[in-house]
């Protein structure tokens, strides 16, 4: 069992940079592949980026890639995602999620789920 916590969210502007973290209980954060996904009013939960319980594989939407950075420091057992020169359509709640060894894109491939944290960007 994993319990994810996010936090770093709040109102940034178009262009400036934010970092997200989610922190996880448990000692076998490791061998976790973990997930960030997010969910914009009245659209679906998208896939952002995910990394591989070592951190030495990244996946990311096309939509972010070259401005989001996800990463991971497993003694911290804690994922980050560094967004650089975010877009008001980056305007969502932002989800950690958490799998068994290998990462997917949709977020049925994940197990366990923080509660979120609001990221507003401003034009």
């Amino acid at each position: 069992q994993v319990q994810l916590v996010e936090s770093g969210g709040g109102l940034v502007q178009a262009g400036d940079s934010l970092k997200l973290s989610c922190a996880a209980s448990g000692r076998t954060f490791s061998t976790y592949a973990m997930g960030w996904f997010r969910q914009a009013p009245g659209k679906d939960r998208e896939f952002v980026a995910a990394i591989s319980p070592s951190g030495i594989t990244t996946y990311y939407v096309d939509s972010v890639k070259g401005r989001f950075t996800i990463s991971r420091d497993n003694a911290k057992n804690t994922v980050y995602l560094q967004m650089n020169d975010p877009k008001p359509e980056d305007t969502a709640v932002y989800y950690c999620a958490a799998r068994r060894v290998t990462f997917g894109t949709h977020s049925n491939d994940y197990n366990f789920w923080g509660q979120g944290t609001q990221v507003t960007v401003s034009s």
